[in-house]
């Protein structure tokens, strides 16, 4: 399934007019950590996709792989636009595969099945350059903040857990 996820996410961006950047690193990209070790950035610009249920929609909050979300943060950023209130909870790996065709570790943030609501996180926005998942635990493309914005059709937000 990962090689037509992968393809998807390809397909996805040169569709809207970005460059093919997915790189494949066979020692693994699943976590921030592991990404930012085989790109050879900081964990910080690391553009993490974490899948949440706003009711029956997926949420996309594509975070600074430094950061923790704050799922109270997202809902309010979320139903701060005066549209149908969501209640935001976790997802299970079975109903994000199934909503967004990505497997957890892999999901990217455009090419899903179902149109998800998408949150940025502000802190991705201190980068020059991003990378994110390009779905596989072993694929990531290269980006930049404003054109994971106009890619994802997200909007900023402040999602960061405090300490």
């Amino acid at each position: 399934m990962s090689g037509g996820s992968v393809e998807r996410v390809r397909a996805a961006l040169l569709a809207a007019g970005h460059p093919d950047t997915v790189t494949s690193f066979p020692d693994g990209t699943r976590s921030a950590a592991e990404a930012a070790a085989a790109v050879g950035c900081t964990v910080a610009q690391i553009a993490k996709s974490i899948v949440f249920r706003a009711g029956e929609r997926p949420l996309l909050v594509i975070a600074s792989g430094a950061n923790r979300v704050d799922m109270a943060k997202a809902g309010a950023a979320l139903n701060g636009g005066g549209g149908p209130m969501f209640h935001v909870k976790r997802a299970d790996g079975g109903w994000v595969r199934d909503v967004t065709g990505f497997a957890i570790g892999g999901v990217a943030p455009l090419g899903h099945l179902t149109p998800p609501l998408v949150l940025l996180d502000e802190d991705l926005f201190r980068h020059d350059q991003v990378w994110a998942a390009a779905g596989s635990p072993m694929h990531v493309f290269a980006t930049t903040p404003e054109a994971l914005l106009r890619l994802s059709g997200g909007v900023r937000a402040d999602v960061r857990e405090d300490a």
